[in-house]
């Protein structure tokens, strides 16, 4: 079934959205949603698996428990290793952010 990635984006988002586009083989591919969101304080993604994400659309940052920092613009891409700490310090306020993300 044909779908688009940039089509049926709430215009309220009041927390991030997540939604999973598949999960086969232990492989998930995820849209994100972002607006102006930012890993709650205090929390770090701490995951099993790689995670592949690109961002599509807006801007972000990441930062790393070792304090280093990636910004992101639209085209930029990353593989995050397992167990390799890391939140979400900052979205665009100006326009949604959208990031595909590939867990393996």
């Amino acid at each position: 079934m044909k779908k688009n990635i940039y089509e049926n984006i709430p215009d309220e988002i009041p927390e991030e959205l997540f939604e999973i586009i598949s999960d086969k083989n232990d492989v998930v591919i995820e849209r994100i949603i972002s607006d102006g969101h930012a890993t709650p304080e205090g929390f770090w993604y701490d995951q099993k698996k790689h995670e592949f994400v690109i961002l599509l659309k807006g801007n972000a940052e990441i930062l790393f428990e070792d304090n280093s920092t990636v910004k992101l613009k639209p085209g930029d891409y990353l593989t995050i290793p397992p167990h390799k700490k890391h939140r979400v310090e900052r979205t665009s306020e100006r326009e949604k952010t959208i990031w595909l993300a590939v867990h393996y």
